[in-house]
């Protein structure tokens, strides 16, 4: 059997790591190991990241939710659990677009709910 040497395949997967660390300061762009590294380590962010965004972006629409339903008489609580109760299946993302963007049609949502009628 023939012997195979490995130059050709290991400097193209060095490469291929740089390529990826491109843009990164210092010689964490130029060094093989830390490109290699600071590549994995930039791999791992993004992946928890991409589901921390998430739970940001949700955290946020209730905030603006319920600093919306509270200028309009009732709290973030009585606001879902109206929507839910009336059949309303608009997701949060959609009302805090909603609640920003047209504040009249937001007030309108929360008086089809009845959740103002049944905190009086």
């Amino acid at each position: 059997m023939p012997r195979v040497k490995g130059a050709v395949h290991a400097r193209k997967r060095r490469r291929k790591m740089l390529k990826l660390a491109k843009g990164y300061q210092g010689g964490r762009s130029k060094r093989e190991r830390a490109a290699k590294q600071a590549v994995r380590k930039a791999g791992k962010h993004a992946f928890r990241d991409r589901r921390a965004k998430k739970r940001t972006f949700r955290r946020l629409w209730q905030t603006r939710l319920n600093a919306a339903a509270r200028m309009n008489g009732v709290s973030y609580s009585r606001l879902i659990d109206g929507l839910k109760k009336s059949n309303i299946e608009l997701d949060r993302k959609v009302l805090a677009e909603i609640a920003m963007d047209h504040p009249e049609v937001f007030t309108e949502v929360v008086n089809a709910t009845g959740a103002v009628e049944a905190k009086k």
